[in-house]
């Protein structure tokens, strides 16, 4: 073999393997990137001085089909009809513990499709997770703080 020829398989050779160890990076990346986060939204819960109140008043004059958890709303998904899901809309005592450690009076609930995968994600991203992940029979919760100190509920729905 002549210079020339083993100079053009050597460039052969490295520009493949450039492209190959790209290509792998790209799909490691990718799956790491590509991971469903939020779904959508599950809750809007906010502090009231009655909630008791506030719950009968949006019945009567908004027509809130509302319990004493608040108001659930069911829909359907875009991807596939045939599943349901829901948005809960849920006013609180003023006094309430559950938004602690926020201060806010506020929270929201957002759906998630793989909630260990996530927490475990959020985790090597150093965000704060408040609490450890609880199992019931609407599915499973856990609860991390965002960089400005509002308290979220991830929930991952129960099948």
């Amino acid at each position: 073999m002549n210079k020339a020829s083993i100079f053009i398989l050597g460039l052969v050779t490295s520009f493949c393997l450039g492209f190959a160890t790209k290509a792998i990076t790209f799909k490691q990346n990718s799956k790491t990137t590509s991971m469903k986060k939020v779904t959508g939204i599950g809750g809007i819960f906010f502090k009231c001085k009655d909630a008791g109140k506030v719950r009968e008043w949006y019945k009567t004059h908004l027509g809130f089909d509302t319990n004493s958890y608040g108001a659930s709303f069911e829909w359907h998904q875009n991807e596939d009809s045939t599943k349901k899901g829901s948005t809960q809309w849920s006013p609180f005592a003023e006094t309430t513990k559950y938004f602690e450690p926020s201060t806010k009076d506020f929270m929201i609930n957002y759906r998630v499709e793989n909630l260990e995968a996530l927490v475990e994600q959020l985790k090597a991203e150093g965000v704060t997770i408040v609490d450890k992940i609880e199992d019931s029979e609407y599915g499973k919760f856990v609860h991390i703080m965002d960089i400005e100190g509002n308290k979220i509920e991830l929930w991952q729905p129960a099948e």
